[in-house]
């Protein structure tokens, strides 16, 4: 049956698998390998020059690091028991995931073989191999190159063990108080690797390390560090060691050291591994998750207020297109009627200047003679008069289209005047001027006329004469005879003329009236049909547009609502992601619930 931390991690491993996180997998499939190994493996770190390397020694009593103030550790060395001691090198090229497993061995001396892998660049690591009874039990220390060296690649390899180990021993000197670099390194430890004890190094050259111990544990307890601080010498360990002195030994602090390793590590293995596959499960779904996140918030504000925004305005252009096609026809029945007026008045006032310039001409003009020429006159100035007030009829209507044209848009609304003019013939409105009946005023009515007027004088004067003697035909009423029937001649001739200049006005007129009904007629006809005309047209415009705007809406609709619900689905897709990460995490936080181990944090 497997272990429920085992479980845990295999479904980390599905989920980075799932997430196409290949590198988390092979790091956790690396982890996982080590986990199942019946062995403990401690991480020794630090910063350069804090006695990290002699620490190894003095635990192991042999020199598998190398140590010296002017050598800096480059490579992991790796030291496991072995029946006999044995050394390798590992080489494979830089990468993170092989500082602790990687492939190429090259077996080396085991007094050379730290000082080789630190002087080779390509040696991923060395294993040491030592019959050790600190050893024996499944205790693995790892010796790293130092925090913050000049190197970036020695930071990275001390950092890429720390993800590999169960337990870590963080190397500071007594020379000094734990450092902000050194406090934030702790924080950063402890989220990938629970178990921290800080060991308190060289403290046989600090007369006062007990009051820097203390202070540690203040900065640590203030950070919210729960690591315990263990004082250690390893030149005294090494001195008790060759001398086979108990009590030196005891001094040095390295018994208090070996018996965390032994009690509180190897005698706590599975909950070591629980805490660490914890740990390395909520790193890993904080990873998984951070991104999620941020995708979840994208898919959230998905940014719809534009297409939204345009479906709005489509909506509100649409009730404004309502409301105008009220307004523009009102607006063109208004003005269509004032056309009407304007156009009626128009006709009068330039027929009766016709009228007017008639009576005029007909005060002089005998029309005997000048009815030709007047019928010709006449008709000329008809055809202007229809043809300005139809000009001036188009002219007012496109004026009317181009004004109704910016609430509504009419199109061709531009062809009006040809297919009205197209259509229409103003020759139709303008008919043959008759002549009027004209009474002759020939010789024989003269010589009427002339003889009755001079009989009237030759007997009013001849019976005046007789009064004087004289006959009643004589000279005097002969002459008077002749003159009044001249005059006679000539008043008759006036009359007859002013007769047939009346005549003549007349006809005008009553040509003018019918020229007036007629053309009044045809032209109210083609007002009321340039009137249908454009009615029906901006009607089918504003149809149109209608479509249009409601298609336009229609389609950012459907639009919104696809973006919609595929966000819908991405947010659900998304949470369910999150959600399952958060029951992993929850599941990794539940495996560090019971059993307590010095030196570890939840």
């Amino acid at each position: 049956m497997a272990s429920p931390w085992l479980d845990v991690l295999d479904d980390t491993i599905r989920a980075c698998a799932a997430h196409e996180r290949q590198d988390l997998v092979d790091r956790l499939r690396v982890r996982r390998a080590q986990l199942v190994e019946p062995r403990v493996r401690v991480l020794v770190f630090g910063e350069p020059s804090q006695g990290k390397s002699q620490l190894v020694n003095g635990l192991l009593n042999a020199p598998v690091c190398a140590v010296g103030d002017d050598l800096t550790t480059t490579a992991p060395v790796v030291i496991r028991h072995a029946s006999e001691p044995v050394a390798t090198l590992v080489t494979g090229g830089d990468d993170e995931a092989r500082a602790i497993e990687g492939p190429g061995h090259r077996p080396v001396p085991i007094e050379s073989a730290a000082a080789r892998a630190n002087a080779d660049e390509t040696v991923v690591r060395a294993e040491v191999g030592l019959p050790r009874e600190l050893l024996a039990k499944g205790l693995t220390l790892i010796d790293t190159p130092p925090v913050g060296a000049p190197t970036a690649r020695h930071t990275r390899n001390a950092l890429a063990a720390l993800q590999q180990a169960d337990a870590a021993l963080l190397v500071s000197d007594a020379t000094k108080e734990l450092s902000s670099s050194e406090l934030d390194l702790l924080t950063r430890v402890c989220a990938l690797c629970p178990t921290v004890v800080v060991v308190l190094t060289k403290i046989d050259m600090v007369p006062g390390w007990r009051r820097v111990a203390e202070r540690n544990q203040a900065h640590l307890a203030r950070g919210g560090l729960p690591v315990t601080v263990l004082p250690v010498s390893a030149s005294l360990r090494l001195a008790a060691a060759r001398a086979g002195d108990t009590a030196l030994n005891e001094e040095s602090g390295f018994g208090a050291l070996v018996q965390y390793l032994h009690r509180d590590l190897i005698g706590h293995a599975d909950l070591l591994r629980r805490r660490s596959v914890a740990a390395l499960t909520r790193l890993t779904a904080d990873q998984l998750t951070a991104p999620l996140r941020e995708r979840l918030a994208a898919a959230k504000e998905t940014d719809t207020d534009e297409l939204t925004a345009r479906w709005r305005a489509a909506g509100r252009k649409l009730e404004e297109l309502q409301r105008e096609s009220q307004r523009w026809q009102t607006l063109l029945s208004d003005e269509v009627a004032d056309l009407v007026a304007d156009l009626d008045f128009d006709l009068r006032d330039r027929t009766r200047r016709i009228l007017r310039e008639v009576d005029e001409y007909f005060e002089v003009a005998d029309p005997a003679k000048d009815w030709d020429e007047f019928a010709e006159w006449m008709y000329e100035n008809l055809r202007a008069v229809a043809e300005t007030n139809s000009n001036w009829l188009l002219d007012r209507f496109e004026w009317i289209a181009r004004k109704i044209a910016r609430q509504v848009a009419p199109r061709g609304s531009g062809s009006l005047r040809e297919r009205w003019l197209e259509s229409t013939q103003l020759d139709d409105h303008v008919g043959e001027l008759r002549r009027p009946a004209i009474e002759r005023f020939g010789v024989g009515q003269k010589l009427f006329v002339g003889m009755r007027g001079s009989y009237s004088g030759l007997l009013m004067f001849g019976l005046a004469t007789t009064l004087a003697g004289m006959s009643l035909i004589n000279p005097i009423s002969i002459g008077a005879g002749a003159a009044f029937g001249a005059k006679s001649v000539f008043e008759e001739r006036g009359n007859r003329l002013k007769r047939r200049q009346s005549a003549a006005r007349t006809a005008a007129h009553r040509y003018v009236d019918d020229f007036f009904l007629i053309y009044g007629k045809e032209s109210k006809d083609t007002v009321r049909m340039i009137h249908r005309d454009l009615r029906d047209r901006c009607t089918a415009v504003a149809q149109e547009l209608r479509v249009e705007i409601t298609e336009s809406a229609k389609r950012i609709k459907e639009v919104i609502d696809t973006e919609t619900a595929q966000r819908t689905a991405r947010v659900r897709e998304l949470s369910k992601s999150i959600d399952e990460l958060t029951s992993l995490r929850r599941r990794a936080q539940s495996l560090t619930a019971a059993g307590t181990v010095r030196g570890l944090t939840a």
